[in-house]
């Protein structure tokens, strides 16, 4: 069978033919690739056609596809234990080397970023014993109802303002401020002061495309919440362990997130998801204290496997992040000379191994209106363009492309002879 075949089949019992909506690339109108092994770098569908992979199962991925280390302890671990829904040593090994490197006390595993950052708000509202929460414009935090605000990512690749089938009564509480902008936060929080649980922010967006925030910013964000005893929760399902070994807290040292939530990288591939903090605020949580938060898989011994090796591997060999950003300067910089050379317009945001090509005429890409503002009619030759010659890359203009300790610099040269012959 083909891509198209099992594509057009798959149509007919999951919902678009996809588990997840970007996938089924609708936006560029054409079949998705129906991928079926990786190795390395590359990922390779049903028709054997081969990809160098700059998608990474959107992040996860950071030590290539089907690392020796991971797959060993996901067999090793398959032949005594699948799941037990009960305590582990690994969930607790995990833990450990989880709470030592993000320096928080206490952290609790689920099975997703979604569920990571749904629980961490409503911890901190049994925390703070307030209702109202902070996000801003363009960060996605998964899809509970009350993040699915201007909530980028996927959302924006689709068209909609949100979702249907949400209740008013269910965002009530959900306000949303300006990415970048202290003046905004600041006006809301003088008028919500005594209501404001938390503030949820991605401290390297990744999901209105990579945009950075100032150390300004930051530190005043930190400050208003301090002073307001308000929570800040970093999100960090995408930025954590990608940016750095220890994630936001080496860019900006001076600010300490209460909570931080973790997916993606920490499962080494499978499905996982945490969320941590401060002992006083983690010991509200059930069975210690009166907010409930429960899950069947969550802990599971493959997936706890499949992370301890994964952070044990980034540990051990931290010259990994030298490498990414070796390759990711050089993909930056010849990004960079091949659009000046061609006339085509673009702002590069990278962070470490985060990045995005932004197709617009503006000088800076700092928020979600500046993000909104991109020729995607540009981006979707892009797409097209590269992934005819053999380079996956992410199907939105709102989003991260990732690279890994697998991307050698063979594949950057070829991703940039790719883009050489891009025409707009």
């Amino acid at each position: 069978m083909n891509n198209k075949t099992i594509f057009e089949e798959s149509k007919k019992y999951i919902p678009g033919g996809v588990n997840s909506p970007v996938r089924a690339l609708k936006d560029m109108g054409i079949t998705p690739p129906i991928i079926k092994s990786g190795m390395g770098s590359k990922i390779y569908d049903e028709e054997n056609k081969e990809y160098i992979d700059f998608v990474g199962a959107w992040g996860p991925m950071i030590l290539g596809h089907c690392n020796s280390r991971v797959v060993d302890a996901i067999k090793n671990t398959s032949e005594t234990a699948i799941a037990f829904g009960a305590p582990t040593k690994l969930e607790l090994d995990l833990a450990k080397l989880l709470c030592e490197t993000a320096s928080i006390d206490m952290i609790r595993m689920v099975n997703s970023g979604t569920e990571a950052t749904m629980s961490a708000i409503k911890l901190a509202r049994g925390y703070t014993k307030r209702n109202k929460i902070v996000k801003f414009a363009g960060c996605y935090h998964g899809h509970y109802d009350g993040f699915l605000v201007s909530a980028g990512s996927g959302v924006m690749t689709c068209g909609i303002p949100g979702s249907a089938g949400i209740p008013k009564e269910h965002i009530e509480h959900t306000i949303v401020a300006n990415y970048n902008d202290i003046d905004n936060l600041k006006e809301i929080f003088t008028a919500y002061s005594n209501d404001i649980a938390c503030v949820i922010i991605e401290p390297i967006a990744g999901n209105m495309g990579v945009v950075k925030p100032s150390m300004e910013f930051m530190e005043n964000l930190d400050k208003l919440c301090k002073n307001n005893g308000t929570l800040l929760i970093f999100d960090e399902v995408m930025c954590g362990f990608r940016i750095a070994y220890k994630g936001a807290r080496e860019l900006f040292p001076n600010v300490k997130p209460d909570l931080i939530t973790y997916g993606k990288i920490i499962g080494g591939g499978l499905p996982c998801g945490a969320y941590g903090g401060r002992r006083e605020i983690m010991e509200l949580l059930a069975p210690l204290g009166p907010v409930y938060q429960a899950g069947t898989m969550s802990g599971n011994p493959l997936v706890m496997a499949a992370g301890i090796a994964t952070v044990k591997e980034l540990h051990e060999k931290q010259d990994i992040y030298t490498h990414i950003e070796t390759i990711g300067t050089r993909l930056e910089n010849g990004i960079k000379e091949i659009s000046k050379e061609k006339n085509i317009n673009v702002v590069i945001n990278r962070v470490g191994g985060m990045m995005t090509v932004f197709f617009t005429d503006l000088n800076e890409i700092n928020n979600y209106e500046d993000a909104k503002s991109c020729n995607t009619n540009i981006f979707r030759k892009y797409f097209m363009h590269m992934l005819d010659k053999g380079i996956n890359l992410p199907p939105s203009q709102f989003e991260a492309m990732f690279l890994s300790i697998s991307h050698s610099e063979d594949d950057i040269n070829k991703f940039l002879t790719a883009y050489k012959s891009f025409n707009i």
